[in-house]
């Protein structure tokens, strides 16, 4: 939201520089409203977070757990579903990127899900003509999200499926 504020910068050559920074004086409602709509939704339950790309996997492991889960992250699908397989009752949810070497995430979800088929998966993806929500729903793959993951997005998606909510298209 812009609430029509400004900066201003002179500099003079050996004197220094000044900025001045103009805040206008703003409703309270409306920032009330803006602090709403900026909420975001925590959690604490186990997540196993998948993606190949080492620094999306800490980056995505991090958010996380700021917003209060524990995680779990791996850097291929084949180390995850291995984890899964061995304490498949320890997670409550896994997140993962489709485009991945030696198995996609689609298939990494669907062998997971033959092993908890009540287990919910967000499918991630930067390639929305590869792989669609329609798609990921008709493998069993009960979430669906495009990158980039926004912490706000990823965060309401993650409560939804943990809290058994409807994921309508």
């Amino acid at each position: 939201m812009s609430y029509g504020g400004s900066v201003s910068c002179q500099s003079k050559p050996g004197k220094g520089t000044v900025f001045q920074v103009y805040l206008p004086v703003v409703d309270d409602s409306a920032l009330l409203n803006e602090q709403a709509e900026g909420y975001v939704q925590r959690g604490s339950e186990h997540i196993l977070f998948v993606d190949d790309e080492a620094i999306l996997a800490e980056m995505g492991k991090n958010m996380l757990e700021r917003l209060g889960y524990q995680v779990t992250a791996r850097k291929n699908s084949i180390e995850a579903l291995a984890t899964f397989q061995n304490q498949p009752q320890n997670f409550d949810l896994v997140i993962t990127d489709q485009a991945m070497p030696g198995m996609t995430g689609s298939d990494l979800a669907r062998r997971m899900l033959q092993i908890q088929p009540d287990l919910p998966i967000i499918l991630c993806t930067g390639y929305s003509s590869l792989m669609s929500k329609e798609n990921a729903r008709s493998l069993g793959i009960k979430g669906f999200a495009m990158k980039p993951l926004a912490k706000k997005d990823i965060a309401a998606l993650i409560r939804t499926m943990l809290d058994g909510g409807d994921l309508r298209p």
